[in-house]
């Protein structure tokens, strides 16, 4: 095994049920065969991460014991086990927090994100990464370019869900896309559906926080739905561009990235007949009650999205490119010691943030 000094204690911030985050003292296991041990340098808040801070569930996955949050991770490689071949100490990483068997049908077919045996980090009863080291394979750590930043490369995780949505939706040039939600990953989505090739892209939310934001990352057209019917003003926006009656007005595309049964019903009415929802959020409530005879009626496909599978290389690539730019999604920025308080400010600030970044020493 290769590696820096060994560490024998990593601080861990832990919740221990709603609403308490309590620091524990771990111990740091040594890189197994194929595994490296990351010195964790940034965390990005996710909206998943804040859901089982405050409710200690997502849908059938319960808090049941003290579980270790964050999953948007990046830091540097300080020792690698037997048989990592790729990765060297001192390679700054970003981690795919899902690891799959590797064996089942799904994986062997290139669908890993639905493997059966999947870990995935911060998702219980799997432990994630706001801890000051963890130990992870080597084939689920990516290695970034010199010019992409340590918060960048935390922020791949979100960007590769925007990727997996945009190559599920089929976006290719010359498309109109809708993003029902521009938060974090309504933002990503849309920045991987212009770099896809989509020219037309709309964004809807409730904050012009957020709509500001989606402008500066390349929305072409914004909607506060607070103001205006979100559906109207699509089907007016698209039908003006095709020249189309505005009945047969719509996007190619439309994303669901807030995960409210308001914006999955708008989702299936955004796009134009013939054209594409992908539900990327996650509602709250398992059912919720759409205009299927519409949808049929329109031929409208209905996709959705899991995760993402064999994302992260293109994300990367995407970035460093300069073709999607991440580090202008965070807006605000805590230390370590300040986990707590970086999650009540995710939970109670959401209307003037985008994204919280915890950060943990280093560049």
């Amino acid at each position: 095994m290769t590696q820096t000094a060994e560490p024998k204690s990593s601080k861990t911030s832990v919740l221990n049920t709603v609403r308490e985050l309590a620091w524990e003292t771990r111990e740091v296991p040594a890189p197994g065969p194929g595994d490296v041990r990351v010195k964790v340098q940034r965390i990005g808040v996710c909206g998943s991460d804040v859901h089982y801070y405050t409710h200690g569930r997502i849908g059938n996955f319960i808090v049941e014991s003290p579980l270790v949050l964050g999953h948007e991770v990046s830091g540097t490689v300080e020792a690698v086990g037997e048989n990592v071949k790729r990765l060297k100490v001192g390679d700054r990483v970003a981690l795919e927090p899902g690891v799959p068997c590797r064996k089942c049908s799904y994986c062997k077919t290139g669908h890993y994100n639905l493997c059966p045996e999947m870990h995935f980090m911060a998702t219980p009863p799997v432990d994630g990464a706001l801890s000051e080291w963890v130990v992870w394979p080597e084939d689920f750590a990516f290695k970034i370019p010199d010019n992409m930043s340590l918060d960048a490369a935390a922020l791949i995780e979100p960007l590769a869900v925007g990727v997996w949505a945009a190559r599920r939706g089929g976006v290719k040039m010359g498309d109109s896309v809708a993003v029902i939600g521009a938060g974090p990953i309504g933002c990503t989505s849309l920045q991987a559906a212009k770099a896809a090739g989509a020219t037309t892209l709309i964004a809807v939310d409730l904050e012009d926080f957020r709509l500001e934001m989606a402008r500066k990352v390349g929305a072409t057209h914004t909607i506060n739905a607070r103001t205006e019917d979100p559906v109207q003003r699509i089907r007016e926006i698209t039908a003006e561009i095709s020249g189309l009656p505005i009945s047969h007005g719509g996007v190619d595309v439309a994303f669901e990235t807030a995960g409210s049964v308001p914006t999955c019903r708008m989702s299936l009415e955004a796009p134009r007949p013939g054209g594409v929802t992908v539900l990327v959020g996650l509602p709250p409530v398992s059912e919720v009650s759409l205009d299927i005879v519409s949808a049929a009626s329109r031929e409208t496909d209905i996709r959705g999205i899991f995760r993402y599978a064999n994302c992260y290389p293109a994300a990367i690539e995407l970035v460093a490119s300069g073709a999607v730019d991440l580090d202008m999604l965070i807006t605000q920025r805590f230390t370590f010691d300040q986990t707590p308080e970086a999650f009540v400010f995710a939970d109670t600030e959401r209307a003037k943030s985008m994204k919280v970044m915890i950060e943990m020493g280093g560049e």
